[in-house]
């Protein structure tokens, strides 16, 4: 479905991204396996992971390529695109994968923190996608698959800066999706449920966490690339602006905000009746401070 096609997977040195660089490269397309090899706080730099899954895919019979640039830098992004024009003259698809935690309760996470989250995650998405936007406008054709997460979607404790870069992709998938459709440019969203080394290195101290980790490491990574190489292909052209999640052997799409109920008053509003009729009226269908295990309580099938 995607043979010949050219992909760069942001992030592909490990986990999630390793898998699709993987199924991608199985399925036929040119791969730029993107990767700074850094811990899963974002520091250090190997240039192995990435080289490794290029010999993999190459060991496969496939055709991939390195690339150790940093998605969180706009002159890196540019980089990582003309690798893939360099070495194989066109693109077709960006997949940004790459992503870095640093989990820590709102009211005690530093301005570092929040940036670097904030870089990698949303700034890079941008950065990548962008930097590839005059080829797919060039060529009329391409598509975007950006990972978003529930910690976003749904919420979660202990991450606003991830929770917030993840929310922000999926809002920027939306304008790519809107903004890049009269040149046939696709844009979508992938909330990935799955054991990786960033799952992994989430804090467990009470029963209920042990529990959720466990249930985490039967939903194998690879379960996700299949929905990747889908939306990469020329099945998928008439598939834009959606969020989509894999959980195990589950594909789900999510719902996006629209109002749930108004109500009016021909006088206009004061505080008082505000209190006294708008909250009341609207009280039925407030959300609760639902965290990801709180929606999805059945086991993965």
């Amino acid at each position: 479905m995607v043979k010949d096609k050219v992909v760069i997977v942001t992030g592909a040195g490990g986990g999630i991204g390793r898998d699709f660089a993987l199924a991608f490269g199985r399925a036929g397309a040119k791969v730029v396996v993107n990767d700074i090899g850094a811990s899963v706080s974002g520091e250090g730099k190997d240039a192995g992971p990435a080289q490794k899954v290029v010999d993999e895919i190459k060991a496969a019979g496939g055709m991939a390529v390195a690339n150790t640039d940093s998605v969180a830098d706009w002159d890196a992004a540019n980089r990582i695109v003309k690798t893939a024009i360099d070495s194989f003259g066109r693109i077709d698809c960006v997949v940004n994968n790459a992503g870095i935690l640093r989990d820590r309760f709102f009211f005690n996470m530093s301005i570092e923190e929040w940036k670097a989250v904030i870089d990698v995650h949303l700034n890079g998405s941008f950065y990548v996608a962008r930097a590839a936007a005059p080829y797919f406008k060039s060529e009329n054709a391409g598509s975007y698959i950006h990972m978003t997460s529930t910690s976003g979607l749904i919420g979660n404790l202990g991450q606003a800066n991830y929770a917030a870069a993840k929310l922000g992709i999926a809002a920027l998938s939306k304008s790519i999706a809107m903004d890049m459709a009269k040149f046939k440019v696709r844009s979508n969203c992938i909330a990935p449920f799955a054991w990786s080394r960033m799952i992994g290195s989430i804090p467990v101290e009470t029963e209920e966490q042990k529990a959720r980790v466990e249930k985490l490491k039967r939903m194998e990574t690879a379960k996700i690339a299949p929905l990747a190489v889908f939306l990469a292909s020329d099945a998928a052209a008439d598939v834009s602006g959606q969020i989509f999640g894999v959980r195990a052997n589950e594909i789900m799409i999510f719902s996006q905000n629209r109002p749930l109920r108004t109500v009016q008053r021909s006088e206009g509003w004061t505080p008082q009746t505000i209190a006294e009729h708008a909250m009341p009226a609207l009280k039925a269908h407030f959300y609760k401070l639902d965290r990801s295990q709180d929606v999805f309580t059945w086991d993965p099938v």
